[in-house]
């Protein structure tokens, strides 16, 4: 491999898209990589891609990308409904993955994917960057050296407004078959996230309802029947025992963010949002202590500040985790998000759909 880890991404867009608003700024801020080829859908779209990535290479066959000798590193930056086997052909190529969130259907197709990469011994990473935010690890951190004492339940809080006209580009997220549905999508960023910081489930219940059953397709004006749940709710036990809920509300004029809150013997730590982006927000974390006195802002540490200070949040985190990748494609370090975390949060979302449809008691797996 060369000095810097050359990239190909599939994906890459010139004006649009997750990857080109916010990997192209991440991987072009990094020493680490280069970006040398990219593919679209087109000849035409993966040449006008490759002159705004700075790719000397344009592929019109995601698979052609994946057998270039010069590309160590695939970014797959696809929604899901169109990967069509890009994450196990770029693993059967011998080359290094990021693929974006949801990395699969289900927990089951995710497992293959782990044991796959793992067999072939490449590096593999999940666009669950989140977890990465400063604020987050802040309160990960705080509750780890027991600044509220013994935590004794958690919620999490998050609404989003989402207007009814939609771009048909969008239709699968209305469709409980496809997997960029809410539950996936917002259910899956927030839990990781959640989880990351306060504990992993170890029992759920939940309960799944669509409240907007049409949304309307502007090309089109065809309104479509949504299939997929708009309110998600979950309750249960962390493995630690302490009692933790969930509740995603999405749809309405205005959604407020997100709203993690943390009981513990000897105080309480909150941390909220101060718009509704589901990866980029600013959080402020407060600290209540049990003698009752107002709660006080906890600024976040210089320790903790975000690899690209002058960038998007989530561009930040998404460096992040190019970053960690980097080191472990060169070192052989073990780091997250990969597939590994993909595989629990799959397993989560899974259990999450279970418990709603049979409306009993889930219990999840260490």
């Amino acid at each position: 491999m060369a000095d810097r880890i050359r990239v190909g991404v599939v994906g890459a867009h010139a004006e649009r898209g997750w990857g080109r608003g916010i990997h192209l700024p991440a991987l072009s801020a990094l020493d680490d990589f280069e970006i040398v080829a990219v593919a679209g859908t087109s000849p035409e779209s993966a040449r006008a891609a490759a002159a705004v990535w700075g790719a000397d290479r344009a592929y019109d066959d995601a698979r052609a990308l994946m057998a270039d000798p010069d590309v160590d590193l695939v970014t797959i930056a696809v929604q899901l409904p169109q990967r069509d086997g890009l994450v196990e052909a770029a693993i059967d190529a011998g080359r290094h993955v990021y693929s974006e969130w949801p990395l699969a259907p289900d927990a089951a197709t995710a497992e293959r994917f782990e044991r796959k990469a793992r067999a072939a011994g490449v590096r593999h990473a999940v666009g669950l960057q989140s977890r990465h935010h400063p604020a987050v690890r802040l309160l990960r951190n705080l509750l780890r050296e027991g600044l509220i004492g013994e935590v004794l339940s958690a919620s999490l809080l998050y609404s989003l407004s989402t207007p009814e006209v939609w771009s048909t580009r969008y239709a699968a997220l209305f469709d409980r078959t496809k997997g960029v549905n809410h539950v996936a999508v917002v259910g899956g960023h927030s839990l990781d996230m959640f989880q990351y910081a306060v504990g992993e489930f170890a029992e759920l219940s939940a309960t799944l309802t669509t409240r907007i059953d049409r949304v309307t397709m502007e090309e089109t004006g065809e309104r479509i029947e949504v299939t997929s749940p708009d309110q998600i709710v979950v309750g249960g036990l962390l493995r630690s025992g302490a009692a933790a809920s969930a509740h995603f509300m999405t749809g309405g004029p205005r959604g407020d963010g997100f709203r993690i809150e943390v009981h513990g013997r000897s105080g309480r730590l909150v941390l909220v949002s101060s718009d509704d982006s589901l990866v980029g927000p600013q959080f402020t974390l407060t600290h209540a202590t049990a003698n009752g006195s107002p709660a006080v802002e906890v600024p976040v540490p210089d320790a903790y500040r975000p690899l690209l200070p002058g960038a998007a949040s989530p561009v930040s985190n998404v460096a992040q985790v190019y970053t960690d990748l980097a080191r472990a494609i060169r070192t052989g370090a073990e780091f997250g998000p990969d597939f590994t975390t993909a595989v629990r949060a799959h397993r989560l979302l899974d259990a999450i759909k279970s418990a709603a449809r049979q409306g009993g008691r889930e219990t999840l797996a260490p």
